[in-house]
């Protein structure tokens, strides 16, 4: 099985000096995702939690929903030509009786873009297939104090990064603000992807009293894998896009962009956001 760093030999010039040292590296392979043995999706991702990875990309496609649907997943032995087992396809077999949706080309298309160019159809598919509507009883409560710790939590949490540089991160918290778990990937939906897969396996599904942390932006596709899981919060370093604030809106998830420091902007489900009498007012 692939590794989680590599190590290069790296020209390196600082300051006019020139030496050559090995650098480590963030590996990056193809994981094909297979259903019930058809060929689903591929997707670059770092390898490890790899199980983890397809459980949850299955959850956000509407597939999975509780570890009862679930039988097992393997991987597949004689992925290439000459038989060897490269460890980057994998095969997700359901239970008996768990309805496989018709990916079509239409739905792979809606569900891979985070750009917004499906538009009104990515919000209603997302609706329509959610098994886990955001419904936090009783509504969860969340300072903005709380929220500016975060990205230092999740920062102090990634080992890899601090070996490379060149890791996503997704992390998810408890109400109070408690680390329950953290992945790091190449791609930031497969570190989320991995957070999910996990709960799924652990039968911890929905995440209702959680709030999910990550790098970088928050695109429709992190948006949708947040509601897909039943997750009331979603907060990011960066900014969002235009259909991530859609479908936070319709959806009732609390979508926070531009979390640094003791900024933040706060773009949908502000009403989970406890703020002081004065700053509602100001």
């Amino acid at each position: 099985m692939g590794r989680v760093t590599e190590r290069r030999k790296v020209l390196r010039i600082r300051d006019g000096a020139v030496t050559t040292r090995p650098d480590t590296l963030v590996a990056e392979e193809p994981l094909e995702i297979r259903l019930n043995g058809k060929p689903l999706a591929i997707t670059m991702r770092t390898p490890g939690d790899d199980f983890a990875l397809a459980a949850g990309f299955l959850v956000s496609e509407g597939v999975l929903a509780t570890a009862a649907d679930l039988r097992n997943i393997v991987y597949c032995a004689g992925a290439t030509e000459d038989g060897s087992n490269t460890y980057n396809v994998v095969d997700v077999r359901t239970a008996p009786g768990v309805a496989v949706p018709d990916f079509t080309l239409e739905r792979n298309v809606y569900t891979s873009s985070s750009c917004g160019l499906c538009g009104k159809a990515s919000l209603d598919a997302v609706r329509t297939t959610a098994r886990w509507p955001i419904a936090d009883t009783p509504p969860l409560r969340v300072a903005p104090e709380l929220l500016a710790a975060l990205p230092d939590r999740l920062r102090a949490a990634q080992r890899v990064f601090d070996r490379t540089g060149g890791l996503h991160a997704a992390a998810l918290f408890d109400e109070h603000g408690e680390l329950l778990d953290t992945r790091e990937d190449v791609g930031r939906h497969n570190a989320v992807d991995k957070l999910v897969g996990r709960a799924l396996r652990d039968d911890a599904l929905p995440l209702s009293r959680t709030i999910l942390m990550v790098s970088g932006r928050a695109s429709f596709e992190l948006a949708q894998k947040a509601v897909m899981a039943g997750i009331p919060v979603l907060a990011a370093v960066s900014a969002p896009s235009s259909l991530a604030v859609d479908l936070a809106a319709e959806t009732g998830l609390t979508l926070v962009g531009f979390l640094r420091g003791s900024s933040m902007n706060v773009y949908a489900g502000e009403s989970r956001i406890t703020l002081r009498e004065r700053a509602a007012h100001g």
